[in-house]
């Protein structure tokens, strides 16, 4: 079983942003950067897979230089290669095209991605490479098996769980729960040091113009301060908090 995992690495949302001149970008100065959270579901559960039914898992990420230090993270948790697509990409069609082109090349049997990337919460890179591949797909997976030529997901849906069938090659994004990624082994993140990183080119000729340009970001507005009503009975406070929700907070 090949399975080629989509990995991308996102600032630590324990960071915080700052916008770069020119507004539209983050200041990457001092940012420490991480694998997508929903990113490292997809690397255990391929893992597993491997360990399950043999093979091989490649972790793939678009980007430069620097988006290698994602790679290495998944190598250290136990992924075989690495592949970095190096294109310059602006949104998730871009980005979507240069994946594809990369996975024409490595022939996978299965792509795992996670469900979303916590830096922009659009969830669309998984689904615009299957689409262009003309792939099954399956996102927010919480449950997953395969069965010779195919596979069975569970996805969450509101108000409960959807089973869906499914051919191979397929692209499956991976939702919390469905498994709990292990920690990089000392001996691992060492071999992960040594690993090449197969370099894959993909220039404008691939990716094609972006359908989604930023124009400018901007910061949550800092919160008021809160009060705390003290000093009175239940009455008293119930009406001091209905006459500040009505007259200062106007939401009453």
């Amino acid at each position: 079983m090949n399975v080629v995992v989509l990995v991308k690495q996102v600032p630590d949302t324990a960071t915080r942003i700052k916008i770069a001149a020119g507004g539209a970008e983050i200041d990457r100065q001092g940012v420490n950067f991480v694998v997508n959270p929903y990113d490292e579901f997809a690397i255990e559960e391929a893992i597993r897979i491997k360990e399950q039914h043999g093979g091989q898992v490649t972790v793939l990420t678009v980007g430069d230089a620097k988006a290698e230090e994602a790679l290495r993270t998944a190598l250290a948790m136990g992924a075989d290669e690495a592949v970095r697509v190096d294109a310059q990409v602006q949104d998730p069609m871009t980005t979507a095209r240069a994946i594809a082109f990369a996975l024409r090349d490595l022939s996978p049997d299965l792509v795992l991605a996670g469900k979303q990337a916590v830096d922009d919460d659009q969830g669309q890179v998984g689904p615009l490479v299957a689409a262009l591949l003309d792939w099954p797909q399956v996102t927010v997976v919480t449950k997953l098996e395969l069965t010779g030529e195919g596979g069975v997901a569970e996805r969450e849906v509101e108000g409960g769980i959807e089973v869906v069938e499914f051919s191979l090659p397929a692209v499956i994004t991976a939702q919390k729960g469905l498994n709990e990624p292990r920690y990089a082994s000392l001996p691992g993140i060492m071999k992960a040091k040594r690993k090449e990183i197969r370099q894959i080119s993909a220039d404008a000729s691939v990716t094609g113009e972006p359908a989604v340009r930023t124009r400018s970001l901007a910061l949550p507005s800092a919160r008021s301060a809160g009060k705390i009503l003290t000093g009175m009975d239940a009455p008293a406070a119930a009406a001091e908090l209905v006459r500040l929700l009505h007259e200062e907070a106007k939401l009453i």
